[in-house]
């Protein structure tokens, strides 16, 4: 038999069964979603619903009174099914009309420093020398400085308002997706695609858009929730601190605060907006880590 003859009875041979004793028996690869992820996927849907059909539900006003302070939890309406805080107001009421709060601040806050910090990141990792010093210069200057106390500054000199905390905390956190940014395109900036790119003479923004980008993207978007849980809880500071959202507009914090005289005597005015604040941030901080082990390259199985 020719060898030519030898090739062709080889590529023509019949591939073994998929049951054939002889292959090995490997286990396919799965990932499930833990009862913790899923948890925490109902909390946060369950949320943004709550807030935003918020002016639908059967609700009363969050600044009304509709029955005497500091009353228990009242199954007789659904205003009453968590009772009402010291001036008589709803306290369902205003945990959802709260959510709203700390989900539009965190969202937007959150949404801007994800983009200046993406933008910023890409062009410093991808051009590097004397922009890429400064970039990296100024996100060293900006860690250092105390977040809280810029934000406090901020909001003692314009005033408490929706519109400084989003802009406050959106360049908090401007330095963490910067950073995170300027590593992955660093790492995919010497991939062979890249300089097959390069080398076909594509110009540096089709470069980045077309094959930095997508690549760039997955790992930045997955630390999207962890950045916005670190927002609610900032906010909440602020809040508590008296420097949040001005009243009669209900926020988590503001709630604790309004009711920390209480704590010895009526517990729950302050446990009921802390637990809100410590699921919301624990499921985002579980979304987080489940979409960084799925779309993150760097992170293992």
């Amino acid at each position: 038999m020719t060898t030519t003859e030898t090739r062709k009875g080889a590529a023509t041979a019949p591939a073994a069964p998929a049951d054939d004793p002889r292959l090995p028996n490997v286990t396919p690869l799965t990932t499930r979603k833990s009862v913790l992820a899923w948890l925490s996927e109902i909390w946060i849907v369950l949320i943004i619903a709550l807030a935003v059909l918020a002016p639908l539900l059967p609700l009363a006003s969050y600044a009304v009174p509709i029955g005497s302070p500091h009353t228990g939890p009242d199954f007789g309406s659904l205003s009453t099914v968590l009772g009402t805080d010291g001036l008589g107001r709803s306290m369902l009421s205003r945990i959802v009309y709260g959510a709203r709060v700390s989900l539009v601040v965190g969202t937007a806050a959150s949404l801007i420093a994800f983009a200046v910090g993406t933008v910023l990141g890409m062009l410093a990792g991808y051009f590097g020398k004397w922009f890429d010093s400064a970039v990296v210069l100024s996100s060293d200057v900006m860690l250092a400085f105390p977040g809280l106390v810029l934000l406090l500054a901020l909001a003692s000199i314009y005033g408490p308002s929706v519109k400084t905390l989003v802009v406050g905390m959106g360049v908090m956190g401007v330095p963490q997706f910067l950073r995170l940014a300027r590593a992955h395109t660093l790492a995919w900036s010497s991939r062979e695609f890249v300089r097959a790119a390069k080398g076909l003479g594509a110009s540096d923004s089709r470069i980045l858009l077309r094959e930095i980008l997508p690549n760039v993207l997955p790992p930045l978007a997955s630390y999207l929730p962890v950045v916005l849980s670190h927002v609610v809880v900032a906010e909440g500071s602020l809040s508590f601190l008296g420097l949040g959202i001005p009243a009669p507009r209900p926020s988590w914090g503001g709630m604790i605060n309004a009711a920390k005289d209480s704590l010895a005597n009526q517990p729950f005015l302050v446990f009921v907006p802390a637990i809100a604040i410590f699921f919301t941030v624990f499921a985002l901080n579980q979304i987080g880590d489940t979409l960084r082990h799925r779309f993150d390259r760097t992170v293992g199985p």
